[in-house]
């Protein structure tokens, strides 16, 4: 019994092996397979993955806590309704959704141990990791273009950098990102999959899925390729952005302004570091280093890709002035009396020094006012 048993099964698998030897053979454009789904298998020498993916689990709450905190600060104080703070809360918006396209299915596969992925949600995840992740690029370089213009061309600034021009330039760069891999992530169902479904990363990686293909996947693989651009491209302008900056306040004649000018792009700066540095850190290593082991390889990248949107509200919370006074103020709030509207008088409490700065500007600006109404009388 048992040998006839093992002579069928036996019997299935050559059989099965010789179909799909002579599909991959004769395969062609109007030959396409598509698995039921695959099998997300990274991690597999890692030994603390539950408690890993526990922290990411902690990450992802306060990714969602923090940006939604910063988006409803700068949507409910008009003060904060410019061009800037659009940016920002673009930046908050593709935060969220970036690491809700990964972290709550890295759960499900590592955490509760169900690593299949249906084809089509699996299409799905890769379009909108992608998606955000290059629009995540392209939202620093906004960023870079706010100050550039704030700091280069400050008399111009109500010109060239309105609320309608940054509201054209974020949503260029969204249907820009959005058709792109919308292409990118189409192309793969061109391919055929007869071989293993077992992808090695953390989620359904773009280039780890079409190698398991058995047609030709060079379209993708050149595409992938270019991808890289989304990276290199917004980074070459932040880089140019800030060396024309750089040029500008050498050329300011007080000390002062040069500090003032310097210290809008310290939290621009930081998440631009936080970003860029890791991710070319890891496609270097992997260009130069071939043996590196590929589990240490798959946490590098989540890391990289995970923490950034974690850190972007903190950081703009501390190191923005206008953020931190609101953050500050509904943190009173909480501690006093939820119902009872905040005094103006406590608002300007937390930051003197700013109350006497915005006096200053107040007067300069009443005087300039009012020399400009006499001679315009005279």
């Amino acid at each position: 019994m048992d040998k006839s048993l093992m002579s069928v099964i036996g019997y299935s698998h050559n059989l099965w092996s010789s179909t799909m030897s002579f599909l991959r053979t004769v395969l062609n454009d109007s030959v396409i397979i598509h698995p039921p789904g695959f099998y997300i298998i990274g991690f597999q020498s890692f030994p603390y993955i539950s408690v890993y993916i526990i922290f990411l689990a902690f990450v992802y709450v306060v990714t969602v806590v923090c940006n939604i905190l910063l988006v409803y600060i700068i949507a409910v104080d008009r003060r904060l309704h410019t061009p800037k703070f659009l940016a920002v809360v673009n930046l908050a918006v593709i935060d969220i959704m970036l690491n809700t396209s990964t972290i709550p299915s890295m759960i499900k596969t590592f955490l509760f141990k169900d690593n299949f992925v249906p084809f089509n949600q699996c299409l799905l995840q890769m379009y909108f990791h992608y998606a955000f992740l290059a629009l995540e690029s392209y939202s620093l370089a906004v960023l870079a273009y706010d100050r550039f213009i704030a700091i280069c061309f400050p008399l111009r600034q109500n010109l060239f950098n309105t609320l309608l021009i940054m509201s054209c330039i974020i949503g260029v760069t969204w249907m820009y990102c959005a058709g792109l891999l919308a292409y990118s992530t189409a192309i793969m169902t061109r391919l055929s999959f007869c071989n293993s479904v077992r992808v090695f990363s953390y989620f359904c990686d773009y280039a780890p899925v079409f190698r398991l293909a058995c047609n030709d996947y060079s379209l993708q693989w050149s595409l992938a390729s270019a991808s890289l651009g989304h990276l290199i491209g917004p980074f070459t302008f932040i880089i140019l952005s800030y060396f024309i900056i750089i040029v500008t306040v050498c050329r300011m004649k007080s000390v002062s302004s040069r500090m003032k000018a310097l210290t809008t792009c310290i939290e621009h700066l930081i998440l631009v570091a936080i970003f860029y540095i890791p991710i070319f850190s890891i496609f270097l290593f992997g260009l130069f280093i071939r043996a590196i082991d590929p589990d240490q390889r798959v946490l590098s990248l989540s890391l990289a890709v995970c923490i950034p949107p974690c850190i972007n509200p903190i950081v703009y919370s501390l190191k923005t002035k206008e953020i931190k006074i609101r953050v500050l103020a509904l943190i009173w709030r909480m501690k006093t009396n939820p119902w009872r509207p905040i005094p103006n008088q406590c608002v300007e409490a937390f930051n003197s020094v700013m109350k006497l700065s915005r006096l200053c500007m107040y007067v300069c600006g009443e005087t300039k006012r009012n020399l400009f109404y006499c001679l315009s009388e005279s």
